[in-house]
């Protein structure tokens, strides 16, 4: 839809205590238009338990239980659970998780949940770290980029979190990005129109963490897809299908851009440009997004 199109309330209110160009507060804003008021969120440990504000207030004018950095999903099982039994079956149940909280601690309530077909949307917002406890790496953190665990660089390729949950057959599964507020969106509505559980997966661009200024949030966002760096996708039932300029990358009807022109913006890669072009672990970043494509190509083409 347009964005002219969007609902126009908002229920985020003044008082957040987001850093200036913070992309989830941008996915938070587009979540809370799409399910409105009656809805409830589950959030553990992660930057958006410190951008919700401090007790006894609150930015967020809709539901939220905060829960133990592991149990998104366990929480939102219960929550879920506890509406079903009181007759409340059109109230939306979403867990809200950074990738820390996803791709490693939270895991594997996530994992359980999908098998036991909670009715339930999870939604982890990638910005590729451990953030709000101080940029330490994630299994989400890329090949090579500086966090305060990995001084020197990654040493090993991020986790693929979406084949992780797509082996868990579930009735939809979607990868998007702050960017494209209108794929965003849409997929968000898709998600809700369908019972079980369902994964969205955000690319959150984050300023002090990746080391960019905070205008370029929404600039790094669509890099990152027009590098291949990050895919959009949506998987219902099984069945895959690559949206936007994804798409044409698939189909090879437009080239990605270099992933030099996605990094070079980003302090985090910063090493590898200085003092001298470390051109080994460049190449091997691209490399590494040239067999991603390639196996989507074998499996989905």
């Amino acid at each position: 839809m347009a964005i002219k199109d969007l609902p126009v309330e908002e229920y985020i209110l003044q008082g957040s205590a987001a850093c200036p160009g913070c992309p989830a507060t941008m996915a938070l804003r587009m979540v809370f238009k799409a399910f409105g008021k009656n809805m409830v969120m589950v959030v553990p440990a992660c930057c958006t338990a410190v951008i919700e504000s401090l007790y006894p207030n609150t930015s967020f004018n809709i539901p939220v239980m905060n829960i133990a950095f592991e149990a998104a999903a366990a929480g939102a099982s219960g929550v879920e659970a506890a509406l079903r039994v009181q007759g409340k079956k059109d109230t939306t149940v979403v867990a809200w998780a950074g990738d820390g909280g996803t791709y490693d601690i939270g895991i594997q309530a996530l994992s359980g949940a999908l098998e036991r077909g909670t009715n339930f949307i999870y939604i982890c917002y990638n910005n590729q770290i451990y953030s709000n406890t101080g940029i330490q790496r994630s299994g989400a953190t890329p090949y090579a980029a500086w966090t305060t665990t990995t001084v020197g660089g990654k040493t090993e390729f991020r986790k693929e979190m979406g084949d992780i949950v797509r082996a868990h057959h579930i009735p939809y599964s979607a990868q998007t990005c702050i960017s494209y507020p209108d794929d965003f969106y849409r997929k968000l509505k898709k998600a809700q129109s369908i019972k079980g559980p369902k994964y969205i997966e955000i690319m959150a661009p984050c300023p002090p963490g990746w080391r960019f200024s905070m205008e370029k949030t929404v600039e790094m966002g669509r890099m990152a897809v027009e590098t291949g760096a990050w895919t959009l996708y949506e998987c219902e039932n099984d069945v895959m299908t690559f949206n936007g300029k994804s798409k044409l990358i698939l189909e090879k009807k437009i080239q990605r851009k270099p992933m030099e022109d996605w990094i070079k913006y980003q302090g985090r890669f910063g090493h590898l440009f200085k003092p001298t072009k470390d051109t080994k672990r460049i190449q091997a970043l691209e490399d590494h997004i040239d067999l991603i494509w390639e196996r989507y190509r074998e499996c989905y083409l």
